[in-house]
């Protein structure tokens, strides 16, 4: 693996290059029999799959130079990270299959995105990226686990009563803004994720 550091527009951070022989293995052999069975198809006079086309002539000839340009990438990742990650860390975290499918089973589970009461669009998009906070709030929690003496989904239940409260009069012009007090392990959690969490609130 290759790291640098990196700017994507004016988000600093580092991006690393992988390889991974088995994942170039596996891709060009699922090619090869997508190709395979393409082939067969023209020499039937039928079409071919979406994407398969390219690989061909007009006279149903491979074109190799086309199957080779493909090819290039094969087994290539970039991975790209905002967070003081070491690299082990970054491959950990970016190729964990179960942390992805954990993050599916959130979305679904602790974090609620399923069912949605709502039909108007914006409040569509205002549910989904509630629920988009939600697992960011998760995954930073996954990153302190030695911190924070409890699992992310047991955090997230113990913040679940967390709420502020907005009054204002706008006949007087007059505001209002309330936290509710914080429990003991409410400030704990918000501190594990940033500290200025809590002079923000």
């Amino acid at each position: 693996m290759i790291t640098q550091p990196y700017n994507f527009g004016d988000i600093c951070g580092k991006l690393a290059f992988c390889f991974n022989e088995r994942l170039r293995r596996d891709i060009r052999e699922s090619r090869y029999d997508e190709i395979a069975y393409a082939q067969q198809l023209l020499d039937n006079g039928k079409s071919v799959k979406p994407g398969m086309e390219k690989f061909f002539g007009s006279d149903g000839r491979l074109l190799t130079a086309r199957l080779r340009n493909a090819e290039e990438f094969d087994g290539f990742s970039c991975i790209f990270t905002t967070a003081r990650l070491s690299t082990e860390e970054m491959v950990r975290l970016y190729f964990d299959k179960d942390l992805v499918e954990k993050a599916f089973q959130s979305l679904k589970g602790i974090i609620k995105l399923q069912p949605i009461r709502h039909w108007l669009y914006n409040r569509v998009i205002t549910h989904v990226f509630i629920c988009y906070l939600a697992y960011l709030l998760l995954s930073l929690l996954r990153l302190r686990p030695k911190r924070l003496q409890m699992s992310p989904v047991e955090a997230i239940r113990e913040l679940e009563s967390l709420y502020k409260v907005y009054m204002r009069d706008s006949r007087k012009g007059f505001k209002l803004t309330r936290l509710v007090a914080l429990s003991k392990k409410q400030e704990e959690i918000l501190k594990t994720i940033d500290k200025r969490l809590i002079s923000a609130m």
